[in-house]
């Protein structure tokens, strides 16, 4: 596909999608320099900032990478997968292991680091857990996940709340499926309430390594259902 002068409409977009072309289509492929920004502008009817937001743009995509003194290179012809697109490609056991490793490492930190506003945050959770066993499988888990959450956040570390954040939706949608597959409701509403009563307590005594071995333990009693779904 040859490159053209663009339509003045959002132009740092449409200079992207063409140069992202010329890239995946083979035009230039990985390895290539590509022409210098003076070029690329005069080619494409737009401004050298303009070619440089697109430049910067297939950078962040991780197609291409500016060499100080040498130029802009092509290094791959796809973009590069982001974290969210992953996880939704990824096997729901191997989101889980990772699960029960970040996880239970919170739970030690929070055993450690707990202030009082985390200790209610956490009882408040454990409550709503259990009013939940009256409610549908999708409320149980949305409750559930939540009282995990309270876990993490009372770690302390905002990066480990990232990353349950870009776990807790696809561990949400899984939850409920396994709950109502395996009708793990049927004979308790509420499973693993005196677990997860046991977590919240290890952490409001600050005992990080009791905290870490409850959830631990529930978590792969999980993952254990998972396996055999």
């Amino acid at each position: 596909m040859p490159l053209g002068a663009l339509r003045p409409s959002p132009l740092v977009e449409q200079a992207t999608l063409h140069l992202r072309e010329q890239i995946t289509d083979g035009h230039w492929p990985v390895g290539t320099r590509l022409p210098g920004e003076n070029a690329l502008a005069a080619t494409l009817g737009v401004g050298r900032s303009t070619v440089r937001e697109a430049l910067r743009a297939l950078a962040g995509a991780g197609l291409v990478q500016a060499r100080q003194g040498s130029g802009v290179y092509v290094i791959a012809d796809r973009p590069a997968e982001d974290w969210p697109a992953r996880l939704r490609r990824a096997a729901i056991t191997d989101v889980y292991e990772v699960r029960v490793m970040v996880e239970t490492q919170a739970a030690r930190l929070a055993a450690a680091r707990r202030t009082a506003e985390d200790v209610a945050a956490l009882e408040a959770a454990l409550e709503a857990r259990g009013r939940a066993a009256g409610e549908g499988d999708a409320a149980f888990v949305d409750a559930d996940v939540a009282l995990h959450a309270a876990v993490v956040a009372a770690a302390g570390n905002p990066v480990l709340d990232d990353l349950f954040a870009e776990f807790a939706p696809l561990l949400r949608e899984r939850l409920v499926d396994l709950v109502e597959l395996l009708g793990l409701r049927a004979h308790d509403a509420a499973p693993g309430q005196d677990a997860h009563a046991a977590l919240v307590d290890a952490i409001r005594r600050g005992d990080a390594e009791a905290a870490g071995a409850v959830l631990q333990e529930e978590l792969e009693q999980t993952l254990a259902h998972l396996h055999r779904a």
